[in-house]
């Protein structure tokens, strides 16, 4: 019988080793409150009916600012008598202490400080009076620097002139000889102080260029012939036209030495071959802006202009010639476009510092630009 009833035992402890052991009792509200405060603030808390009400809310729940302002001190009685959670048992006190200075660092107290309305600070920021320094040193330092900027972007418009027009006259010695006909680019100066008007109103400011070719790859006109020749009826357009605002067409009045690649050593040119205000003459074999036949009205009428040859030749104006049969315009070796910047319609007074010219070779078209 001893020897049965030992196995029986045996064999429940066994079965009471193997079954599922319950779990222990959460206690969300007493855990939450022990992870923010000290272990010995506890009691005194849960004995408090004020921490479960949550100032303006009304619900149930701990009073986490009220909680967390409490004094350490626990009440008469519950001296030297701690709460310890199921959590914290086995742990010693200086451990426990640790964990909650740690919380306490990691913001737990802080958050609940934000609501409350004793410890809110006055937020930083500037004072009217630094704020209004700063905005008069910002205010003298764009006073100082704004003459810079306007020559930054007059530096920009000026470059950004002589690289249009070189591509224009690229454009056109291209499709002269990609097409086997001749080409023609006309300059024209209109009043930059109003929209382009129909027609055109000439002036000063700003500068209109436009690409035309000979539709049947002949040249056109006569060459012998000294009387006016239009050539709108027979021309067809390439591309649109272009146009550079608060330029003026300058012919040169430097003399340039010719040694170098510079503004002032560049090449000097005849007056007959600079296209200018004054230079060259008229051309015999105008055209107009719109093409058409018959000819409409035009806008434009183009009377200084470059012709690009099947071969690629740039000739000033055309190749007619005079009484005598000497041609006008004999092929160049080099001819200039001379601009200078203007602001608005006026013609500067004296020669502004960036200049620039835009060269071009007889043979080969070949084009250079030299900016002051």
């Amino acid at each position: 019988m001893s020897g049965g009833s030992g196995h029986r035992l045996q064999r429940n402890w066994s079965r009471r080793a193997l079954a599922p052991q319950p779990k222990p009792v959460q206690y969300p509200k007493i855990s939450f409150l022990r992870n923010c405060l000290p272990a010995g603030q506890v009691s005194s808390i849960l004995r408090s009916p004020q921490m479960f009400a949550p100032l303006g809310t009304g619900r149930l729940g701990p009073n986490a600012p009220r909680a967390c302002a409490m004094s350490r001190a626990l009440p008469r009685g519950f001296t030297g008598q701690p709460s310890l959670s199921p959590v914290s048992k086995g742990r010693s006190a200086d451990s426990r202490e640790r964990d909650h200075r740690s919380l306490a660092q990691r913001g737990c107290v802080s958050t609940f400080q934000r609501f409350n309305v004793s410890t809110l600070q006055p937020p930083a920021g500037f004072t009217l009076l630094e704020l209004l320094i700063v905005v008069g040193i910002i205010g003298l330092l764009l006073v100082l620097i704004a003459p810079a900027f306007t020559t930054i972007k007059d530096g920009w418009g000026v470059t950004n002139a002589a690289y249009t027009i070189k591509g224009v006259l690229d454009t056109a010695r291209t499709y002269a000889k990609a097409n086997n006909t001749y080409a023609w680019v006309g300059l024209f100066e209109e009043d930059v102080s109003q929209p382009s008007t129909n027609p055109a109103t000439p002036g000063t400011g700003r500068l209109v260029m436009s690409i035309v070719a000979s539709k049947d790859g002949s040249i056109i006109y006569d060459p012998t012939n000294l009387a006016q020749q239009d050539l709108t009826t027979r021309l067809i357009q390439v591309g649109k036209l272009a146009k550079i605002d608060n330029v003026h067409l300058w012919t040169h009045t430097d003399s340039p030495s010719g040694t170098g690649s510079t503004f002032a050593t560049r090449r000097n040119v005849a007056g007959i071959y600079c296209i200018g205000d004054t230079t060259p003459a008229n051309s015999t074999t105008p055209f107009g802006y719109p093409l058409g036949n018959p000819a409409p009205a035009a806008q434009y009428t183009f009377l200084k202009a470059i012709q690009f040859s099947p071969r690629g030749e740039a000739q000033v104006n055309n190749s007619t010639v005079n009484a005598s049969g000497a041609e006008r315009f004999p092929l160049q070796t080099l001819a200039e476009i001379g601009l200078e910047p203007t602001h608005g319609s006026s013609v500067p007074a004296s020669i502004p510092g960036n200049v620039f010219a835009v060269q071009f070779t007889g043979i080969g078209s070949n084009v250079g630009i030299y900016r002051q």
